[in-house]
Order: C-alpha cells, then sequence, then structure tokens
C-alpha cells in the first residue's frame, strides 16, 4: 500500500500493468466493433510501435524503473490516440475525451445494426467485461452495464433488502445523488443513515468507522474520490475494516476508476461510470458486483434479468433463494414513496445475506426470480453501441498501463495545484500532494467559481462549476473544479492561472 493514497503497488520485480487475461495487445475481440482491434491505443500509435504481444508498459524507454519517463509516455499516448481534442480541456472529471479508436467502435457497431437489425448485431461484451472487471479485481461475470452511474447506484441499492432500522453508513462527502437516494429509501423502508466521521482533509477517519462498525453497521458506502473535491479516500483500509465487521461494503469509482488505484478495495459492489477518466462514450455506466448475496436484487425486475415463476400455494418461510415476487410493504405509514405491494418483513435479523424473513399475502402467488448472477442488475435494451465503446476505451487503458496512468494524472494533479493555488487569491481544497488529478479551487472574496467558469471559456479554457448540490452536507459555496485529461501541456495550466488572476 502506498501510503495515505490507498493505492496498491505493482508487485516487485513485476511488470507493471501488464494486461489482464484476454487482453494482450494483437489480439482481436468479438463485441469491439468490426474490424476495431481489441486493444491498441488509438489512431497515429501503430501496433508495431509496441510489438505483438507486448504491451506499452513493457515498451516505455528505460523500462519500469523509469517511472517520470514511462509515465509522462503514457500521457503523449492517450494524446496521440485523439486525432481532436478540445482546445484547454481540464474537464475530465466531467465528460473526457474518447480515442479515435472508441469513436470508429461505436460508429461501426451503429452502421452494423442498421446493416444487420438491432437484435441480429448485438456483441459479445465478454471481452469488455473482463476489462472492466480486472480494473478491480473482479471477473466478467460480475460485471453489469447500465446507464449511468447515478442509474448503476439506484438499481444496486433500491433493490438491496435490508430491513427496518438497518443503519447506512456515508460521508457529508456523498455525491448529491447518492444522498438524496439513500434518504429517500431510508424513509421509506425505516433504514437509518449514519454518517462517518472525517478529518480536516475531509478523508475518511479509520477509527471512527472501526468504532461505528462495532457499534453496528449493515451497509457502508464511500466515494472514492468525490466530484468536489480530489481527496482519494483509503478504499482498502475501509474495505478490510468492512470485511472483518462483516458489513458490504459500496465503493462509488465514477471519478477514480481510470485515475487511481482501485485493486485491492475488496468492495462487495463498485459503482462507476464510462465518460470521465475511462474517456469511453456517454451514457453507459456500470456496476460490478464481487459480493452478490441472496438479498440483493434490482430495484425494478426486467425480462432480460429474470424469470417468472409460480408457486402452488402461499409461501410463509425464510427465503431460500433470493427471489422477491412480490413489491415491499413495511408496517408503517407510506408517505413519499411507491413502494406498494404485497410482502412485510417478519423479523429484524440483520447479521446473515437473507434481511429476514417473508410472508407473501394476498391472492397473487407467482412473480418474478432474478436470474444467477448480475445479470439481474442490466437491460436488454440500450444504447449498445456506447457499451462496445466503453469496452474499447477500457482495452484501451490497460494497454497504457493503468498504473502509469495513474502516476502521470498524480503528477498532473500535482502541477495543477502548484500553478493554481493562490494565482488571484484562489485556494485549493486538497491538499497539493495529493495523488489525483481532480483539483478543486475557493474563490477569493469578490470572485466567484460562475465568473471565473465564464473567463475561462473566453480564454478557451473548459472547468466546471461544482454546485453545493453536488455535496450538500459538505459545500458551502460552489467551487471549481479543473481536472486535466492525460498529456495536458503545463502552458494550459499557466493560462487558467493567468485568467484566475484577473
Amino acid at each position: 500500500m502506498i501510503p495515505g493514497t490507498g493505492q496498491v503497488p505493482p508487485p516487485a520485480g513485476a511488470v507493471p500493468d501488464a494486461p489482464a487475461a484476454g487482453v494482450g495487445s494483437g489480439a482481436s475481440a468479438v463485441g469491439v466493433g468490426p474490424g476495431v482491434p481489441a486493444v491498441g491505443v488509438g489512431s497515429g500509435v501503430p501496433a508495431a510501435a509496441v510489438g505483438p504481444g507486448v504491451p506499452v508498459a513493457e515498451a516505455r524507454p528505460g523500462g519500469p524503473a523509469d517511472r517520470v519517463g514511462w509515465a509522462a509516455r503514457a500521457g503523449e499516448l492517450w494524446r496521440a490516440a485523439r486525432g481532436v481534442v478540445p482546445p484547454g480541456h481540464l474537464d475530465a472529471a466531467g465528460c473526457n475525451v474518447p480515442s479515435d479508436r472508441v469513436l470508429d467502435a461505436v460508429v461501426a457497431h451503429l452502421r452494423l445494426e442498421r446493416e444487420r437489425g438491432g437484435y441480429a448485431a448485438v456483441p459479445d461484451l465478454t471481452p469488455a467485461r473482463s476489462a472492466l472487471a480486472g480494473l478491480v479485481g473482479g471477473g466478467p461475470a460480475d460485471v453489469a452495464f447500465l446507464e449511468s452511474g447515478t442509474a448503476a447506484m439506484a438499481a444496486l441499492l433500491g433493490g438491496w433488502r435490508l430491513p427496518p432500522g438497518s443503519r447506512v453508513g456515508h460521508a457529508r462527502t456523498e455525491y448529491g445523488g447518492t444522498l438524496m437516494l439513500l434518504h429517500r429509501l431510508a424513509a421509506q423502508r425505516g433504514w437509518q443513515p449514519v454518517e462517518l466521521p472525517v478529518d480536516g482533509d475531509a478523508r475518511l477517519d479509520l477509527e471512527g468507522l472501526r468504532a461505528l462498525l462495532a457499534a453496528r453497521l449493515d451497509l457502508v458506502i464511500v466515494s472514492h474520490v468525490a466530484s468536489h473535491r480530489g481527496v482519494v479516500q483509503p478504499a482498502a483500509e475501509i474495505g478490510a475494516l468492512c470485511r472483518a465487521a462483516g458489513v458490504p461494503f459500496v465503493l462509488d469509482v465514477c471519478q477514480s476508476l481510470g485515475q487511481v488505484e482501485v485493486r485491492g478495495a475488496g468492495a462487495s459492489a463498485y459503482v462507476g461510470t464510462s465518460r470521465k477518466w475511462l474517456a469511453g462514450p456517454r451514457g453507459v455506466g456500470f456496476l460490478i458486483v464481487p459480493g452478490l448475496t441472496p438479498a440483493m436484487d434490482a430495484a425494478v425486475p426486467t425480462l432480460g434479468g429474470h424469470q417468472w415463476t409460480r408457486s402452488a400455494s402461499p409461501y410463509e418461510g425464510p427465503e431460500r433463494d433470493g427471489s422477491m415476487p412480490g413489491v415491499v410493504r413495511y408496517e408503517r405509514p407510506e408517505r413519499d414513496g411507491p413502494v406498494l405491494g404485497v410482502v412485510r418483513y417478519e423479523s429484524a435479523e440483520r447479521d446473515g445475506p437473507v434481511p429476514g424473513m417473508v410472508r407473501y399475502e394476498g391472492p397473487e402467488r407467482d412473480g418474478p426470480v432474478p436470474l444467477p448472477g448480475v445479470v439481474r442488475y442490466e437491460s436488454s435494451e440500450a444504447a449498445v453501441a456506447a457499451r462496445v465503446g466503453l469496452g474499447v476505451a477500457v482495452l484501451e487503458h490497460h494497454e497504457l498501463g493503468p498504473f502509469a496512468v495513474h502516476a502521470h494524472l498524480a503528477d498532473l494533479g500535482r502541477t495543477a495545484r502548484g500553478v493554481l493555488d493562490g494565482a488571484g487569491g484562489w485556494r485549493v481544497v486538497e491538499p497539493l500532494d495529493e495523488p489525483s488529478a481532480l483539483v478543486t479551487l475557493r474563490p477569493p472574496p469578490g470572485d466567484s467559481a460562475q465568473s471565473a467558469a465564464v473567463r475561462a471559456a473566453e480564454a478557451s479554457l473548459l472547468v466546471s462549476v461544482v454546485p453545493i448540490a453536488r455535496a450538500p452536507l459538505d459545500l458551502r459555496e460552489p467551487v471549481l473544479r479543473v481536472s486535466p485529461p492525460p498529456g495536458t501541456p503545463v502552458e494550459t495550466l499557466h493560462a487558467l492561472a493567468r485568467v484566475l488572476a484577473h
């Protein structure tokens, strides 16, 4: 473990970031678009520059020991894979720039759907699932594609059968959309949100978490890197504490996967998105659920993820297989939510994977049962071309070498903080040496994030304003977010510093 970062370095003597099985360069894979290689770093980077079967991580000048050199090289190759990058683009944390190869894969699949028909053109996304799961230490069967990170979190929490009285831990820095979802579910289902303690940098207090786990938590939700603050949470340590306590741990990796190390967290479930640091298309999110239990199901059953069953008689007794052939009714009055139906919890058992006894009441005796695995969360009707594009983006990330990309982005983040902190009175929020490329700044008196973003746009610089609603328990005013993608020239950061100073 790299102290204070939550990141896991490569094993001693190992070559950093050799691709996972099935991801080696020179191979083709069904499911990433006709004529589009499964790997490679995009247009302008010929395969001969690396060599068949040799990951880029092994071909860097100076070898793996030359970390500064190969990290910088990762940024150069990332840029070379894109024929077009918006000038002054400093918003990777909002929406990154897909490579030429990703664009080609999306367009190629759309053409294939037009030529063959959408259903006849359904691709095999197993290589994409394998590559994505490899970034967290899972397997292809653990991956479900959805429409966004928000949709993935809603599917995960909305169908999780935690009993009334369950205590769900989150930090004050949690994403606003997740907070709204959690508090709605808490009101409907009788859950109790519990704020987890953080230190002065808003990093989770591990001893405080340990104490709360001992006092009883039933679920822990953490954003690895927040949308409004570039602090990297110690995910591996959090995961170890939760596993030791037998408590499920959900890690939101929307702002971390692709820029910091996630392997080693050991979470029960990961929620992520395509369009940020993985630089895939918009409109794709994902769940990776290595720790699926019978208590977990999608919020809404689908024909692709569930099957219809009939029972010969009313069923009463312990749930045996995680099925939920009804919707949940709680015994207190419902005031503000859509949860209606015919099931009630008969006990408050909280320490097993199946949270209680259920009685199916009423005349309806049949209902949907989830299929094995995480397919229960996935809709078969989707923007499939975007999923294909995400697969190509993740394979490219493997080919560049995740550890090299992480090191490069950490360097970029430190450089950005050094250049921007103090410019025109603006102050960086997170520690200057934080190993992330998500940088946030507080305005000086008389200026604002909105005004600075307008001035930046006039100078052809693209930055973000993070509103209070993005982190309503933590933000007191909007902040300016600067998130340079790989290969960003230092002069671009100096140009922003001049904008902030005037």
